[in-house]
């Protein structure tokens, strides 16, 4: 038995510098406590690869390695972490952290590393390694054995907060210089050197770069071409970004008396020297000078990247005005913006980063929302960059996930990060199919909490209000979700095609979706002024590939149809019968009355019932396929079984919660494909099998559902169980059970035989939320989700 992680979903995290682009051509960036490797030209399209595990907190900082896998085992990657360390890796090798990527754990901060670089020195052999910290210091650190590295040197920064930092050779002495900026207007350098002969080298300041009037965010050099000199660019919160040169000189004086010349002619050059000694004792001297100012964002640069392109430089800068800049030298040396690409408009926050690819004819955008945003240049017309394909993910902790319940062409997730989105396998003929983000139904002002598919255009969700929201696909939507995931036969699509709204917008203000029936045109600015400025910022759009980021927040909402009020409380679960009739909704609670559940009529839209059976908040509630049971439970440790009589449901089973098989809460529960047995997760690490039982025994009445198996997995909690879409091919059902610890476990029910383990490397870091199993299909696919942000789809093979 095998697994394939046939798609995953990610976002970058919400920090500066958390994405680089490899010389391998691959994507390298944070994505909540691990690292996400992203294929750009996956099978010509996008997908993510791999994931590396290693860290126990948020990765702050994600950073190429260029020429270190000459020495200590092959360190070609560093990140920096919430958990105070930094980990170099070698990603050439298979496994996570128990299988060898991790190189080395760099532990020495106590506070969170934000900024790290590498620098091989080929005088030494040797990696430098550079870390700053939210404890206010930076620590260099070196290998001192093959299997150590150690930290060399620590300095002290008293107060501030490293933002950015780059190591680099100067030139003739080879000596290593670091520069690096905190929370002030400069940009200090120090040079690694020795005082005496008996000392160690260390790094010294020397020179410190004065003229942002804001902090200093971003910072880059590059060697020029045919030239000794260096080059380093800084970007501030002042909106501009500022090149500094270095070059070698022979002597102070000769440069004393060039200034002089300068001077008798009315120029002025503001021009600073500073003087290395050598290892051998030599003396070297550098001249720092202001090369340009280059002004053209409106809001603060976090980052900028350069890369050599046809022996011409260029210069990336990213904003947080939306926008990412590239910036080149004209024939006469003055630095001109040549690239603009960005969001016009858009509800975005704009970008925390970007970087050039290897050969510079792509570059990507990582935004405040985890956005990636991906530019090609044409090779038939340069200078024309044109949007590529891109993946995106959620930002925050998924919650919940549903399959399209009509042929399961889609999974549909909900995140804390106030949106539900959409991912669908996109179909050409002459690719192989990948998955993408197709959809964003709702973005909302709450985070949300739980959601459930009526069919496979309808969709209801609760976030952490008293509502149920019920959203409808409009026409635009549909449209295009056939087009790129080859639906041919959808009567269901054709009825929202021909009666449905085209699309929707949230009005300012406002929570609820609006459907939006037609899109003005200029012919239609004869009507009253106060009606020539709409709302809604839908335009509709044929796709051919699947929609940027721009467009997945505007113009694939779906419209808002109703609003069910009537729990008292935040809602916290929900599931609807398999023929869409019926809802089944929990909401939080510390009494009998408050955990209620509600059964709701899709038609009319009302209660039709309310069911009594726990005394705390139903964590998960599920229907059987068949329509006549609902099993419910909850954290008042026990569960509870409904069963349809005529047009409503009686309790017919409920666990004792003192004498029950879990002793603790329980989170987790699903039935089988054939209704026969369902199965209950716990906190308690044990995950109870049961089925259907005779109802009479002997003449006395038992209850209608009986233990078929336990499973219990110490020092674990159970989190998410979902079974299979059918039975194993020896008749057995295949059980997928998620762990808090963020490991999938996959079950054949009979014995609970472990099938397969998937571990943290390819599941997840953070606790399983949810588990299901792609209906409709012949192979087993397995979709989860967690709280670590990560969207999986696994293709099992027996």
């Amino acid at each position: 038995m095998s697994v394939e992680t046939i798609y995953t979903s990610a976002a970058c995290n919400r920090t500066p510098d958390s994405l680089d682009w490899g010389p391998d051509g691959l994507i390298y960036f944070a994505a909540n406590n691990a690292i996400a490797v992203f294929d750009p030209k996956y099978h010509g399209s996008v997908k993510i690869v791999r994931t590396l595990i290693g860290h126990k907190a948020r990765v702050n900082t994600v950073r190429v390695v260029r020429d270190g896998s000459e020495c200590h085992g092959g360190i070609n990657l560093l990140s920096g972490s919430d958990d105070g360390t930094c980990i170099l890796w070698n990603t050439e090798q298979d496994g996570g952290a128990s299988g060898g990527a991790v190189r080395f754990i760099l532990k020495g901060h106590t506070k969170g590393v934000t900024a790290v670089d590498a620098l091989f020195d080929t005088a030494t052999n040797n990696l430098i390694v550079a870390t700053g910290s939210v404890d206010s210091s930076i620590k260099l650190w070196q290998a001192t054995a093959e299997s150590t590295f150690e930290c060399t040197q620590t300095i002290d920064l008293r107060s501030g907060l490293t933002f950015a930092m780059k190591l680099f050779c100067l030139p003739r002495s080879n000596a290593v210089m670091l520069a690096y900026t905190t929370d002030t207007d400069v940009v200090k350098l120090c040079v690694q050197q020795k005082r005496t002969e008996a000392d160690e080298a260390t790094f010294e300041p020397v020179e410190q770069l004065k003229g942002h009037c804001d902090w200093v965010r971003g910072l880059d050099c590059i060697q020029l071409p045919d030239s000794e000199d260096w080059l380093l660019a800084s970007s501030s919160q002042d909106t501009f970004i500022r090149l500094w040169r270095i070059s070698p000189r022979a002597s102070l004086q000769k440069q004393k008396e060039f200034k002089e010349i300068l001077l008798e002619e009315d120029i002025t050059l503001e021009e600073r020297t500073f003087t290395v000694r050598a290892a051998d004792g030599a003396e070297y001297h550098y001249a720092l000078s202001l090369e340009s100012v280059l002004q053209g964002h409106e809001g603060w640069v976090y980052g900028v990247h350069f890369c050599m392109r046809d022996g011409k430089l260029h210069l990336l800068s990213s904003s947080i005005d939306k926008s990412l800049t590239v910036w080149t030298p004209s024939e006469s040396g003055v630095w001109v913006e040549c690239v603009r690409v960005g969001e016009v408009g858009g509800s975005s926050l704009g970008f925390y980063g970007g970087k050039f690819s290897p050969d510079g004819s792509s570059i990507i955008g990582h935004g405040f929302q985890g956005s990636f945003h991906l530019w090609r240049e044409d090779a038939e017309q340069p200078g024309l960059w044109k949007p590529g394909t891109i993946l995106g993910g959620h930002f925050g902790g998924v919650r919940d996930l549903a399959w399209d319940p009509a042929g399961g062409m889609y999974v549909v997730t909900l995140s804390a990060d106030q949106t539900t989105r959409i991912h669908a396998p996109w179909s050409r003929p002459e690719c192989e199919e990948t998955w993408h983000e197709l959809g964003r139904p709702q973005v909302h002002g709450y985070d949300m909490q739980c959601l459930t598919l009526l069919s496979r255009y309808r969709l209801a969700s609760a976030a952490e209000e008293k509502i149920i929201r019920i959203f409808q696909a409009p026409s635009n939507f549909v449209q295009n979700f056939r087009a790129l995931c080859g639906v041919a036969t959808d009567p269901e699509g054709d009825a929202v095609v021909e009666s449905n709204p085209m699309g929707a917008s949230v009005p300012s203000l406002g929570l609820s979706n609006k459907a939006v029936f037609e899109v003005e045109t200029p012919e239609t600015d004869s009507r009253h002024i106060k009606d020539m400025y709409p709302e809604h910022y839908f335009s509709p759009i044929a796709l051919e590939s699947p929609p940027a980021e721009e467009t997945l927040m505007q113009n694939t909402l779906w419209p808002e149809i109703q609003k069910l009020y009537g729990h008292g409380n935040e809602l916290y679960a929900i599931a609807s019968s398999p023929d869409g009739a019926l809802i089944a909704s929990g909401c939080r609670a510390t009494s009998t009355d408050q955990a209620q559940i509600l059964l709701w009529d899709t038609a009319s839209w009302r209660v039709v019932q309310q069911l009594t059976a726990h005394q705390l908040t139903v964590t998960q509630l599920a229907f059987a396929p068949n329509g006549q049971h609902l099993l419910s439970v909850s954290r008042d440790r026990t569960f509870s079984v409904f069963r349809r009589v005529s047009s409503a449901f009686e309790l017919v089973m409920r666990s004792d919660k003192t004498k029950g098989v879990h002793t603790r809460i329980i989170w987790c529960c699903d039935w089988s494909h054939d209704s026969e047995r369902f199965a209950t997760g716990s906190r308690d690490g044990k995950v109870v099998a049961w089925k259907a039982a005779n109802e009479e025994s002997n003449g006395a009445a038992v209850a209608p559902f009986e233990q078929a198996g336990v499973l219990e997995l110490k020092n674990e909690s159970i989190t998410a169980v979902a079974f299979g879409r059918r039975k194993l091919s020896d008749g057995r059902y295949l059980v997928a059970v998620g762990l808090e610890s963020g490991v999938i476990k996959l079950y054949a029910l009979g014995q609970w035989d472990l099938l397969l383990n998937i571990s943290e490397d390819y599941a997840h870091h953070l606790t399983v939320k949810r588990l299901s199993f792609r209906p409709h299909v012949e192979q087993h696919q397995l979709a989860s989700c967690g709280e670590d942000g990560l969207v999986r789809v696994y293709s099992i093979k027996l």
